[in-house]
């Protein structure tokens, strides 16, 4: 059976290491894994979507709507965008943590509100968490991407101690010791 997991956000906030890391776990764990990065604006802060597909056998790198198993999102505005690809029993990890678009930065738009109450009453499992907080008690707002993932950890049937090894082999050495730290406190959010 194929799983599949969306990790969307904003450029610049780490996705792609987390899609590395979540890959390369995955396939220490003997899956078969296809990872797709698919990058919109990501240099000047637009939309970053990345595609996680294991299983026995995975054929093809792309999620369609209705098919993703998790979506990890830095962002809650895109969370809400890529509600759609859910299947119904699907779950959201979020950040809620919001940063503006430009749309809203020039005034031509306001933010949505309510995000995470219109996501829940279309009947998904939403953890919202503010990765912020918990990234900066880490020592460092870039590490959003490893409290995340410490969340979504939960969800697995991986023991930790192989996600711990994941994160040594994917981090700069330099970066571990916060990034465990981020990713414990995500885990244990």
């Amino acid at each position: 059976m194929v799983k599949n997991v969306m990790i969307v956000g904003v450029g610049g906030q780490g996705s792609l290491l987390a899609s590395k890391l979540l890959g390369h776990l995955l396939l220490s764990e003997g899956y078969d894994v296809k990872v797709s990065e698919v990058h919109g604006m990501s240099q000047r802060g637009g939309s970053v979507v990345t595609y996680v597909r294991f299983g026995d056998k995975v054929y093809s790198p792309v999620i369609d709507k209705g098919q993703a198993d998790y979506i990890v999102s830095f962002e809650l505005l895109e969370a809400a965008r890529y509600v759609e690809y859910l299947k119904p029993d699907g779950h959201i990890v979020v950040n809620t943590q919001t940063i503006d678009p430009m749309p809203v930065i020039i005034g031509a738009k306001s933010y949505p509100e309510n995000l995470v109450e219109k996501m829940q009453a279309k009947g998904f499992l939403v953890d919202a968490m503010d990765c912020l907080s918990l990234a900066n008690e880490a020592g460092s707002s870039k590490a959003v991407n490893l409290v995340l993932m410490g969340k979504l950890s939960t969800f697995f049937d991986i023991p930790v101690d192989k996600w711990i090894n994941a994160i040594k082999e994917c981090v700069p050495a330099k970066f571990v010791e916060l990034n465990l730290k981020a990713f414990s406190l995500g885990r244990n959010s």
